[in-house]
């Protein structure tokens, strides 16, 4: 019996408290990266709510290092257009083709949350601990979206990387980009438990004990 079955079954037993939590566990269970995204996007309260969770992630020191740069609407034709600069500059021999395939992600994807983090330098705290506390925030914001019915995706690649993109999103180095989410509503709404097969835990849990312990 796979984990996520043996979750299932414990709703039998459970009181009612214990499985509306169950229940909402295993919605986060059968959450899925999905890049083929149409309108509607959350806007409104459900925005509201997804960019909340988005800040309520571990954050050592209370540096509140993230920042979320919604790119929705006309703004998105400019952002493709600002891709396409980025790769041309990058390589001066890229195919228009591939100008254009990025010119129409960045349009047809209904919201783009860019994601990233403010680093403050020399902090006692360390410039990794800032960079993941980002990377929480992206995922409790999928994990958000999917609980309200939306579908995305966390990308990165080169863009995500690229001092161009960065500055004219308002990441100046040190601070940096993260990814961005692509968000909207699922084309096609995969099988949860069928979509893709999960991990098996044993792969990747190991139980530490002291060097020596008998």
């Amino acid at each position: 019996m796979s984990n996520a079955s043996a979750a299932r079954n414990a709703f039998a037993a459970a009181t009612a408290e214990q499985r509306n939590r169950l229940r909402t566990l295993d919605l986060l269970l059968s959450r899925r990266s999905t890049g083929t995204l149409t309108e509607p996007a959350p806007s409104g309260t459900e925005l509201d709510l997804i960019l909340e969770a988005g800040l309520h992630v571990p954050d050592h020191g209370r540096l509140r290092p993230w920042r979320f740069v919604l790119i929705r609407g006309e703004a998105r034709t400019a952002f493709g257009e600002c891709l396409a600069e980025a790769i041309k500059a990058r390589d001066r021999a890229a195919p228009v083709a591939l100008l254009d395939r990025y010119r129409a992600w960045a349009v047809r994807n209904p919201l783009l949350i860019a994601v990233g983090t403010r680093i403050r330098s020399g902090h006692p705290v360390p410039e990794i601990e800032q960079v993941l506390s980002a990377g929480a925030a992206a995922m409790n914001m999928l994990n958000a979206i999917h609980l309200l019915g939306y579908a995305g995706i966390w990308v990165t690649g080169a863009n995500a990387y690229d001092i161009r993109v960065n500055e004219a999103l308002g990441f100046r180095a040190p601070s940096r980009l993260v990814g961005f989410l692509a968000v909207g509503t699922p084309i096609n709404v995969p099988e949860p438990m069928l979509a893709s097969p999960r991990p098996d835990q044993s792969a990747h849990v190991f139980e530490w004990s002291a060097p020596g312990a008998a």
